[in-house]
């Protein structure tokens, strides 16, 4: 039932949102060097990695790590890379992920490959056995101020009481974060 639900979401919101997404993509292109997706190695289910497109926010020479461990993070950013990600629009081609069954709209956020402490402490609850989501019930819990043992407490939360009320309440609370930009790293 999840899957068939992030199925027909996907491609109506893909549909809906193929307009914006292909202008994004023009604003990307033409301020900053490189291509508009960064396709980003990921964790999924069972530590399985996969390829996950965003739209570029950051230049093409920033090292692959976790922005929060990045020296100075923001002068790494393209001159509309802020916008994106305060807007989460740099997180719409996700959807991608969702149609191919690599990630689902509601789960854990994906892991980078090298992030082995967030990734070894999920396998040790458990929580490796989620698709990941667009969103989680850590996101919108603290997002990216939260540090690594409390977003693994929180995925662990969600992995025993997932549902389709949680799940629903953590896409309510999702849109209200990215319409208020709330817990965004810059």
């Amino acid at each position: 039932m999840k899957r068939a639900m992030d199925l027909l979401l996907a491609l109506a919101a893909a549909t809906l949102l193929v307009w914006p997404m292909l202008l994004v993509a023009l604003l990307v292109k033409l301020t900053s060097r490189g291509p508009a997706l960064y396709w980003s190695d990921r964790v999924g289910r069972h530590n399985a990695i996969f390829r996950m497109p965003k739209f570029r926010s950051m230049r093409i020479d920033t090292p692959e790590v976790a922005t929060h461990l990045l020296a100075r993070p923001e002068s790494y950013l393209t001159p509309i890379g802020s916008f994106l990600r305060k807007s989460s629009l740099d997180e719409l081609p996700q959807l991608w992920s969702i149609l191919r069954g690599d990630m689902s709209f509601v789960g854990p956020r994906p892991a980078l490959f090298n992030q082995q402490d967030l990734i070894a402490l999920r396998t040790a609850h458990g929580v490796d056995a989620l698709v990941p989501g667009l969103t989680g019930w850590a996101q919108v819990n603290g997002r990216d101020d939260l540090p690594i043992p409390a977003k693994v407490a929180l995925d662990a939360y969600y992995l025993r009481h997932r549902s389709l009320r949680l799940d629903l309440r953590i896409l309510w609370r999702t849109l209200l974060h990215v319409v208020r930009s709330e817990g965004v790293s810059h």
